[in-house]
């Protein structure tokens, strides 16, 4: 019978256990700091039913669902009742709207889990991705002050993921759609469309956005695309340029005056949640493409690597459960597609493998004395201290080279001679260096090898 080759599908990210544990690592820092900053747990079932997920207006994800359809259900055709979440918005506005009465507003929930999409299958790009969501959700009304306090959380988690500098960058779609009202284009939806046209600025270059709005479908003036594009190319290079920007504008419409004076509060605030200046600054052309999006707006970039585009974005959003409860929920949230950041990260030699999970193997020298070696795997178990025993007799050599393969960086060693002088052998297996311990001081002394061995990793 010919074998099935063993294969992933295209769109997934599937990583040997070194790569995992790092994964992990960057999963534990992003959820630290949610957890810091009073931020609760949520989850949500991979599966939403099909007339409650497909309610999600604007965005092209709605075209790339996944349907759920159990053997005994497909032959009754017609669409699904169950699909699979592309992303945590839609499930958070259900979860909200569903258990409303029992919520505490201003809910501030966090959510780290895996969504599915249809994506074109390509380098970067996936079908099966964690997404990490932070949102606060207001009852009736939300303070400008919670769009100042997520850039704080992104500071933190960005800092504490030590892959370099960054710079969060801001807007206000208030402020856009006030300077469109300023040139003549009033029109909703074409403002819409001329957002997400500005937003393809820093990837696109402004000659194929002037183009696009001046050509078919959107048939501005040249003079007003100008405009446009200069307004747009605005960035600030610290925090009082930014403050001095706005300034500049002047005034405008009541739509361009109040997009205006909550960017200025927003920036004003986030210097006092301890973010440094030189990791935000305002950018004019960050709109975002999603619709449900009215107030500020966040995109995240790293410096030193700018093909890497966004790894962090989000913004306000007037009315989260619209569809299905009468209550007003506005919220603001931000979101990090975390298995697409760290395949960038690694791609870009950013992030390494991490150290194993396993911190010490006990090595069989002796098959008889095999009780003995089970006795002090579980000493040191008792003790906090991750270990592996090994179970099956072979030769010193090749336990370790299975120890080294697997990322255990310290070995016990347990032979004849020692166990007739009480004494222990502790082989660091990165130095290549050993020592006896006597077999009282084993754990305290497996202890500080391994502080130190984290300390010189961080």
């Amino acid at each position: 019978m010919a074998l099935t080759p063993a294969r992933t599908p295209p769109g997934v990210l599937e990583l040997l256990p070194l790569d995992q544990i790092a994964f992990q690592g960057m999963l534990d820092t992003i959820r630290g700091n949610f957890e810091r900053f009073g931020f609760l747990p949520v989850e949500t079932p991979v599966m939403e039913l099909t007339d409650i997920l497909l309610t999600k207006e604007g965005g092209e994800t709605e075209r790339q669902v996944y349907f759920v359809q159990s053997t005994g259900s497909m032959e009754k055709g017609g669409t699904p009742e169950i699909a699979l979440r592309f992303d945590l918005t839609v499930p958070l506005a259900r979860y909200v709207a569903e258990h409303e009465h029992q919520l505490n507003f201003p809910f501030r929930r966090y959510q780290m889990q895996r969504v599915y999409r249809g994506e074109r299958a390509q380098r970067g790009r996936f079908r099966e991705f964690y997404q990490c969501d932070i949102d606060v959700i207001g009852k009736d009304s939300l303070s400008i002050r919670y769009d100042a306090e997520l850039p704080a959380v992104i500071y933190n988690v960005f800092r504490d993921l030590k892959i370099g500098p960054f710079t969060i960058q801001l807007n206000n779609r208030k402020l856009m759609r006030g300077f469109f009202e300023n040139l003549g284009v009033v029109d909703g939806e074409k403002q819409t469309l001329v957002l997400r046209e500005v937003d393809k600025l820093d990837k696109r270059g402004a000659d194929y956005v002037r183009e696009t709005l001046t050509g078919e479908g959107f048939g501005l003036d040249a003079s007003v695309a100008d405009r446009i594009l200069d307004f747009v190319g605005t960035r600030s290079t610290g925090h009082d340029d930014a403050l001095a920007k706005l300034a500049a504008l002047g005034h405008g419409s009541e739509t361009f005056n109040q997009g205006v004076a909550e960017l200025r509060d927003v920036l004003e605030l986030i210097r006092a949640f301890g973010v440094p200046e030189s990791y935000y600054a305002v950018n004019f052309s960050i709109a975002r493409g999603l619709d449900y999006y009215t107030g500020t707006v966040y995109e995240t970039h790293l410096v030193e690597h700018p093909q890497i585009g966004s790894i962090c974005s989000g913004g306000r959003y007037e009315n989260l459960a619209g569809h299905y409860t009468k209550s007003h929920l506005p919220g603001v949230g931000i979101s990090i597609g975390a298995t697409r950041l760290f395949w960038q990260l690694r791609e870009a030699g950013l992030i390494g493998t991490g150290a194993s999970t396993v911190e010490v193997l006990v090595t069989q020298m002796d098959e008889a004395e095999l009780p003995r070696y089970v006795a002090i795997a579980t000493e040191l178990r008792q003790a906090g201290i991750a270990t592996e025993v090994v179970l099956e007799p072979g030769k010193l050599a090749k336990q370790f080279k299975y120890a080294d393969r697997a990322g255990i960086r310290f070995a016990v060693l347990v032979g004849s001679n020692e166990i007739a002088r009480d004494v222990v052998v502790i082989k660091d297996l990165a130095r290549q260096e050993q020592f006896e311990v006597t077999r009282a001081d084993l754990v305290k002394t497996l202890r500080v090898e391994l502080e130190q061995a984290a300390a010189m990793r961080t």
